[in-house]
């Protein structure tokens, strides 16, 4: 990237974004380009300067940062969202996920090095997650959604999906071509867009079809959605 990455911080707390914006503003890689201190503002905001990516608190009045992320990227589906809370809870790094959020770091990270790489690597097509959080992640995820009284969505019940033919099951990975089964497994991995081209010697343009082919596929939204999609298909192989 030739041009500093574009940052709205989105914060109820002032301290925190100017804690945040004085931490970005020594690295020459970002550029704060504007503030909103809930979901509803940011939502305004974003109308007058798109940023590339946005950091969002999860826990805000008015309109909370997951409700906020859903609506900013069913609008601007290539913006960037991470979420940076304070909140551990394995329903809201779920709900963040779901909602489309391509990042998810805790506010106890002391380490300033590590948060700005982390929003360097969300620009250049990773997805972040904290590592202790991962395999709860992959196991809410296996279960897709659960209802208020229990009851599983987006999924049938092993029970039920026994009873019918094998030959009307049809996995959804048979949906995709090698080639983006190739793109998917290396997404699951970790992979950036420049280092799966270098994998498998394509352009970055062409991964990105790919993975935009995968996503409308499994009718998911973003690449962490893909990658833990992935990893349930293979645990349950």
């Amino acid at each position: 990237m030739t041009n500093p990455i574009k940052i709205m911080l989105v914060d109820d707390h002032l301290l925190f974004r100017e804690g945040m914006a004085s931490l970005l503003q020594r690295d020459a890689r970002f550029e704060i380009l504007s503030e909103a201190d809930n979901g509803i503002s940011a939502l305004e905001t974003v109308k007058n300067a798109l940023p590339d990516i946005i950091l969002m608190d999860v826990k805000m009045p008015g309109m909370n940062g997951i409700e906020a992320t859903r609506k900013l990227l069913a609008t601007y589906p290539d913006l960037k969202v991470i979420m940076i809370t304070a909140s551990e809870k394995d329903e809201d790094l779920f709900e963040a996920v779901k909602a489309g959020a391509q990042g998810y770091i805790l506010k106890t990270v002391t380490d300033s090095r590590y948060m700005r790489d982390a929003i360097w690597r969300v620009a250049e097509g990773e997805a972040i997650i904290p590592p202790a959080m991962a395999p709860r992640l992959l196991n809410e995820f296996a279960i897709l959604s659960v209802g208020k009284n229990g009851e599983r969505k987006n999924i049938e019940n092993k029970n039920e999906r026994s009873k019918a033919p094998r030959k009307e099951e049809a996995p959804e990975i048979n949906l995709l071509t090698p080639r983006e089964n190739e793109v998917l497994e290396l997404v699951a991995e970790g992979l950036t867009n420049k280092e799966i081209a270098n994998r498998l010697i394509i352009s970055v343009n062409t991964v990105r079809s790919h993975l935009r082919f995968i996503l409308d596929k499994l009718h998911i939204n973003n690449r962490v959605q893909a990658a833990l999609w992935f990893q349930k298909e293979k645990n349950e192989k």
